[in-house]
């Protein structure tokens, strides 16, 4: 092995300059002098190549021009821990100690107080009160002499280390090993290898409670696996990924509860029914999993589930769930509280931000924060009657009717309203009065005969709805506008557009604008 090569450097996590990779070949290469290392790089960019050279592969990668070759000077292969925490905090032995006025001293860039310093003993007393403590981008690939850690940083109880040169999940068991008291640990950025089969139960994470591995390459199978360790875990972060598929999680992850799952795109929606009863899962993130619908099976319309029985707040923002019936089945969760979903395909159903905001809030009975906004009880009343008063003749329609004993909605419209029937029982069904149709009628006799100066060509179509709304208590998205003009004999024009002006369309003094709902 070439001179500053590890023996062991196949598979371990150099950087050179700003890139990151993995080595995968170490050795000559034809028709050149020396030891190369072969490097498949986190960044395509950085490679040439899939690991070949003049017909002869090398090494693999999984892109096509992902790998390339250095010198091993060109590679760095790391620090122990320790060293890490030393430079990062001014404590290394090689650096000088500057000592300031009166008692302070300044560590690096850190300035403390001290009484009748010595420099040595100092240091490692400082070492001993750290708490906290950030690694971040420092080359840890390795945790030191043993033992080391613990005579020098015996009260560590967080720590960051996430995006540095850590090749293996065991790397991380012989540094978390020698703290006693460790509760927060965030590896994330490291693509570690995690042991594929059982193995030995290291009794390193007794008292961990949060932890991140997010961009890590774990698979689920492998978290199940690690997760015998962790018996009073708490915070579970495991973005970006690449998971597809989840497991039962039989006797591991019983204490969990946030768990977010975010950037993997999981095979369907159905993967969640795997991790359901989780008892104490109050939290689940799944940002940008892909899901495209949520379904609960053991519960039926009305009826609250024993899946997820202590979930409070959902957030399933940037998905691609495109039918309002994944919102129903969020009501069958009997504890949820708060829900995040911006960006779906179902939220351009609606125009109206303010009335899309009120289908939600009806059709989930017991939220309280919808996309970090809190629901105030006189929202939620409102919600609720608009929704009962416009679905009213759907109601009707499909067998609904004021009589109990003929009140017999149809399955299609329980399914698509399944909070319904609750709603009437709260309210009381719509009167017949507020289920009629009504002839259109014009902006002019109802606005402007009452206070002309309401109504400014400056105002868009959204705020005219607004105004109709408190007038005629009728919501924005059930509101058609449109004008006829006396230039234009015979034709309506639709007001189409929200955020535009009433001037854009070009009405003038005396023409009528018509209200339809």
């Amino acid at each position: 092995m070439a001179a500053g090569v590890p023996p062991d450097a196949v598979g371990r996590r150099v950087s050179c300059g700003t890139d990151y990779g993995t080595v995968r070949y170490v050795g000559t290469v034809s028709r050149t002098a020396g030891i190369w290392l072969g490097v498949e790089w986190d960044d395509p960019q950085r490679g040439k190549h899939d690991g070949s050279y003049e017909a002869t592969q090398y090494f693999k990668c999984r892109h096509p021009r992902g790998g390339s070759f250095i010198r091993p000077n060109k590679a760095n292969f790391g620090v122990d821990f320790l060293t890490a925490v030393k430079d990062r905090y001014g404590l290394n032995d090689k650096q000088d100690v500057l000592h300031g006025t009166g008692n302070t001293v300044v560590f690096g860039t850190k300035a403390v107080e001290f009484v009748g310093m010595d420099s040595v003993a100092e240091q490692q007393r400082q070492l001993n009160k750290l708490v906290d403590i950030s690694v971040r981008e420092c080359a840890v690939s390795h945790a030191g002499q043993e033992e080391e850690i613990s005579r020098t940083c015996a009260n560590m109880r967080h720590i960051n280390l996430s995006k540095n040169l850590i090749s293996s999940w065991d790397t991380v068991i012989t540094i978390a090993s020698q703290i006693q008291n460790l509760e927060t640990l965030n590896v994330s950025e490291n693509k570690m290898r995690f042991p594929s089969t059982s193995t030995f139960i290291s009794s390193a994470f007794s008292n961990l409670k949060i932890l991140a591995l997010n961009q890590t390459q774990i698979t689920w199978t492998e978290v199940l696996l690690c997760a015998q360790g962790w018996p009073v875990l708490e915070e579970l972060y495991l973005s970006s990924n690449n998971i597809t598929v989840l497991e039962r999680p039989d006797n591991v992850l019983q204490t969990l509860k946030l768990l977010d799952l975010s950037d993997n795109q999981l095979l369907d929606g159905n993967q969640l029914h795997l991790i359901a009863q989780l008892p104490r899962l109050e939290q689940l993130i799944l940002r940008n999993t892909g899901i495209s619908s949520i379904h609960i099976p053991d519960a039926g319309f009305g009826c609250k589930t024993k899946m997820f029985p202590s979930l409070r707040r959902l957030a399933i923002n940037d998905n691609k769930i495109s039918e309002w019936s994944s919102i129903n089945e969020l009501d069958k969760l009997p504890n949820l509280r708060a829900l995040q979903c911006n960006n779906n395909p179902f939220m351009d159903t609606e125009k109206n931000p303010e009335t899309l905001k009120q289908l939600i809030i009806a059709k989930i009975s017991q939220l309280e924060v919808l996309n970090n906004c809190e629901i105030l009880p006189a929202e939620r009343r409102g919600a609720e009657l608009d929704y009962r008063k416009i679905f009213g003749k759907d109601w009707l329609e499909a067998g609904g009717h004021w009589d109990p004993e003929k009140n017999k909605p149809s399955e299609e419209f329980l399914a698509a309203h399944p909070r319904y029937p609750a709603l009437c029982l709260k309210y009381g069904a719509p009167e017949e009065g507020e289920l009629k149709g009504r002839q259109p009628l014009t902006l002019k006799s109802q606005l402007l005969s009452k206070k002309p100066e309401m109504v400014k060509m400056s105002m868009t179509i959204q705020k005219v709805k607004g105004l109709l709304y408190r007038l005629l208590k009728i919501p924005g998205s059930e509101l058609k506008l449109s004008y006829e003009s006396s230039k234009l004999e015979g034709k309506e024009v639709e007001l189409d557009n929200d955020l535009k002006p009433l001037q854009f369309y070009s009405i003038e003094s005396g023409d009528c604008v018509l209200v339809r709902w």
